[in-house]
This record gives structure tokens, C-alpha cells and sequence, in this order.
């Protein structure tokens, strides 16, 4: 079983070496085909709570992703994870790929950090969810790892930066979950105080 108690969508990654930088590797994520040469994510539609609705995913992806790292976090089991990033206080760990290292510069002066993450072993073919705690909704307005693109967002507490390795407070994710992207929070820019939440 997968996120929120749903069968996984099997994912590959292929490996590129015709990059400009030698050894440099793009990781493109394709789901693995089955016997029949389709997709296994299309027979995700049988796996679906009343009022979803599915949605066949095109056959091929716009662009690639490069992972630029790992997180490591306590949680193996999506049952064990916080329902929130704030539901926890835990320390987890940002493993940076040593190659991304100068891109570091400058980053333990911030307090927070914008994190963005691949939640690799959630579904990706539902348009409308029915959460267990919850009113059905457009996955557009649910913040469930269940997407197209399953990239989740969370503002860490930065603790420390130790070489390629960053200590911080404030994840949801499972152990070993791929990095896309950190960013530095912005208060003056990032908050919204009046935002409203429908």
C-alpha cells in the first residue's frame, strides 16, 4: 500500500550521461510499464473512495527533474508521518548532493527555509479526492501528496549546516524522500497573514 492507505505507482528513474557537466546524471521519473506495455498508474481508477474521479495521465512527461538530494526523516510508513509539517517537532536531516555543495553559500544565515520535495510513492492520476477527515475536493485545493506532480512544500527551522548536511525542524515526509529544491523563506515576502482558506 502507498500514501493514505493507496496502492503505490511503481516509478522508475532513467539515468542520463550525454550532459554538458561529465557524470552529471538527469532523473527523469516514468512509470514502469506493465506486461501489456501500459502504464500501471492507468489501473489506478479501481482504486478509488466515492466521489474521487481519475484521470489517465499523458503518455509522456515535459520536462525532467534533477534530484538534488535526499531527506531522512523518522518516518518509514505513511501511516506514521505527521498529518502536517507542523504536526512535528522531530529533527530530520537534508542530505545535499556533494556536486550542489557552493550552492549552500549563504544559507545558514537564514532562520527558515522553503523546502520542496517529491513525494515518490504517492498516486498521481486522482483530480477529485474524498479525505478520510475531510469534504470531497478538487486535488487543486487539498494539500495531499496525491497530484499530477507530487511535489510538497514545507518552511523548516533551520538548525545548522554541516558540509553538504542541513538540520532542520519542520517535514512530513517519509525516510529517504527525493530533494528538489531549497529556497530561503522570506517573511516580508512569504507571509500572508489575511490569507483566507476555503
Amino acid at each position: 500500500m502507498g500514501v493514505n492507505g493507496r496502492r503505490q505507482t511503481p516509478t522508475r528513474f532513467a539515468s542520463r550521461t550525454d550532459l554538458p557537466c561529465q557524470g552529471e546524471v538527469k532523473l527523469v521519473a516514468r512509470p514502469l510499464k506493465t506486461a501489456r506495455g501500459r502504464a500501471s498508474a492507468s489501473r489506478m481508477s479501481d482504486d478509488i473512495r466515492p466521489g474521487e474521479i481519475a484521470v489517465t495521465l499523458p503518455q509522456a512527461f515535459d520536462a525532467g527533474v534533477y534530484f538534488v538530494g535526499r531527506i531522512h526523516t523518522p518516518w518509514t510508513r505513511r501511516d506514521d508521518c505527521p498529518k502536517n509539517a507542523r504536526g512535528s517537532d522531530a529533527v530530520c536531516t537534508i542530505v545535499l548532493d556533494p556536486r550542489y555543495a557552493a550552492a549552500l553559500d549563504g544559507v545558514a544565515g537564514f532562520s527558515h527555509l522553503v523546502i520542496l520535495y517529491f513525494m515518490d510513492k504517492a498516486r498521481r492520476d486522482l483530480l477529485v479526492q474524498s479525505p478520510r477527515h475531510g469534504a470531497r475536493r478538487g486535488t487543486f485545493a487539498l494539500r495531499s501528496p496525491v497530484r499530477p506532480n507530487p511535489i510538497a512544500m514545507s518552511v523548516v527551522r533551520l538548525l545548522g549546516v554541516d558540509g553538504t548536511s542541513l538540520k532542520v525542524v519542520g517535514l512530513d515526509c517519509l525516510d529517504g524522500t527525493p530533494l528538489v529544491d531549497i529556497k530561503p523563506y522570506f517573511a516580508s515576502v512569504d507571509s500572508v497573514p489575511d490569507a483566507a482558506v476555503g
